[in-house]
């Protein structure tokens, strides 16, 4: 598993899984279309587990439990929509999903990186020069040292804090960790509803996938809820067993439950009572998967330029600072 997840390495899973639909769209099985794959992966680093995958395929094991002989080396997402593919019979459009999805992280990636580009070396520019007092001892004392450890001091933590921020935001943990992110990230505006459209989009599609191939609702959702990188609603949507056993239905479950939208409870609800759960899943995860689009590309839009008012502002305030110290200088040599 890969430390900092990049641009490049999103491409590459995105390839990986453009590569499994067409195979097998065109007919090529499972064990085959691994094989293939193992020729020419997208990165060498994906031989060894494509061939862990390989060797549990023609031990017997199912996909799932193939791919969870590789330990890490995909998340828990891919590993549950790939599960509902396979129960379901629609691997190909499991595998394209995927495949779409991790585009679409890729190109955002990449966006929000050049919009931080100039933010970040005005940022670098401005506190190279500033405080000025440090960049006259280096002009007219040499002190050199002195300088770079000011500034060093001034980064480090900087470049600390950035990094650790985007390796626990991309690297897979626990149960715990996510849910605490999911509960930080919940009343960030834009930030919280983009990622709970994105489980919602997730779950509905998995969920479909599930329905359309006979399994029962209550396995259904059982299964479809992992795939949504939900903690929350995980937890909400085991726990209706019970009650499902009992008599009652999703709809009403959804409808007495926090956890949920009232577009998604109304179009569900619908969808069960008319027995058209699968149309009614499908609009779902088009209505989310296009609301969490638009709400990712909002916050990779605007983020760069909150940060870039920031340095402004940073820049304004060292440059009053300096003439008003400037200014008081000369204001108490005049007064001596």
């Amino acid at each position: 598993m890969a430390l900092i997840v990049t641009p490049r390495q999103l491409v590459q899973r995105a390839e990986l899984y453009h590569q499994l639909s067409q195979l097998t769209v065109a007919g090529v099985g499972i064990i085959q279309a691994f094989e293939m794959l193992h020729r020419s992966p997208p990165t060498r680093a994906y031989r060894e587990p494509l061939q862990i995958v390989i060797d549990g395929l023609r031990s017997g094991y199912t996909l799932t439990e193939a791919l969870q002989g590789t330990g890490r080396w995909l998340p828990s997402f891919d590993t549950a929509l790939l599960h509902a593919g396979e129960v379901s019979g629609r691997l190909p459009n499991c595998f394209k999903l995927l495949a779409d999805h991790y585009n679409d992280r890729a190109r955002l990636a990449r966006q929000v990186i050049s919009n931080l580009a100039y933010p970040a070396a005005l940022f670098h520019f401005a506190f190279l020069i500033f405080p000025l007092n440090s960049l006259q001892n280096l002009v007219w004392k040499g002190d050199i040292v002195g300088f770079l450890y000011q500034k060093a001091c001034f980064f480090a933590p900087i470049y600390a804090a950035i990094f650790v921020i985007i390796y626990l935001c991309q690297g897979r943990r626990g149960e715990a960790w996510r849910a605490a992110l999911e509960r930080i990230s919940h009343p960030i505006p834009v930030l919280g509803s983009a990622r709970r459209s994105l489980a919602l989009a997730r779950l509905s599609a998995a969920l479909e996938a599930l329905v359309s191939a006979g399994v029962t609702i209550i396995e259904a959702w059982e299964i479809a809820v992992f795939a949504c990188g939900s903690p929350a609603l995980a937890r909400a949507v085991l726990g209706w067993r019970p009650q499902l056993e009992n008599g009652r239905t999703h709809a009403e479950l959804l409808s007495a439950s926090r956890d949920f939208p009232e577009v998604f409870v109304n179009f569900y609800g619908t969808g069960e009572v008319s027995g058209q759960i699968d149309s009614s899943l499908i609009r779902l995860h088009t209505y989310f998967q296009e609301d969490a689009e638009r709400k990712t590309r909002a916050l990779a839009e605007w983020s760069p330029r909150v940060v870039y008012f920031i340095i402004v502002l940073a820049i304004a305030y060292q440059i009053i600072s300096f003439w008003t110290g400037y200014f008081s200088g000369i204001a108490n040599a005049l007064n001596f």
